[in-house]
């Protein structure tokens, strides 16, 4: 099973998110999961790419080559894929994965989990979506897109693109435990 794994490149935040960035590493080592995340060597990302390492884990990543030249790339990954843009980066991150795991982190995280929650929307990525809610990070996301079903600007059936996880332990039952999304979701995308 390969999943990808977004998450914060801050070394600024709490403990708590270092912790649980560790536990899920160690449950996707366990269950010989191969990871695939963003490349970086500091913040959870780091701590995603130590541990995998650290327990003989398989890691990739995926990484810009403009953020190679200011030596963001952890140095000691299983295998690393260099992009020319972001987009490309992004695309590259969800090629042949298993499942998506969302951690903690800031406009970066947000932006490819929304859009990888827009593009199975759309029946072009049709894996399980876990949200890590660590410390309730989340919660005000989950409210977010639990009012575009209420207001209906999304369908009551799009609250199962994604599911949430309070803990690490949580994630992979979830994504065993998950239906692949309909491929032919872009018939019903569009809210009437």
């Amino acid at each position: 099973m390969r999943i990808c794994i977004y998450c914060a490149s801050s070394a600024l935040v709490h403990s708590v998110y270092f912790n649980a960035a560790e536990r899920l590493a160690t449950e996707m080592v366990r269950a010989e999961v191969e990871v695939v995340y963003g490349g970086g060597t500091i913040g959870l990302m780091g701590k995603i790419a130590d541990t995998v390492l650290t327990l003989g884990g398989q890691i990739k990543g995926v990484i810009p080559k403009f953020m190679d030249e200011v030596e963001w790339t952890h140095p000691k990954l299983t295998d690393v894929v260099f992009t020319e843009t972001m987009s490309e980066r992004k695309n590259k991150l969800i090629e042949n994965v298993d499942a998506v795991v969302a951690l903690p982190g800031g406009t970066g995280t947000l932006e490819e989990l929304l859009e990888t929650i827009s593009q199975k929307r759309l029946g072009l990525f049709s894996k399980p979506i876990v949200i890590l809610n660590t410390n309730k990070f989340y919660n005000p996301l989950k409210q977010m897109l639990e009012q575009c079903v209420t207001e209906n600007f999304m369908r009551q059936k799009h609250l199962a693109l994604w599911s949430f996880a309070n803990e690490p332990e949580e994630v992979l039952p979830i994504i065993r435990n998950t239906a692949d999304w309909d491929k032919n979701a872009l018939q019903s995308a569009v809210v009437r």
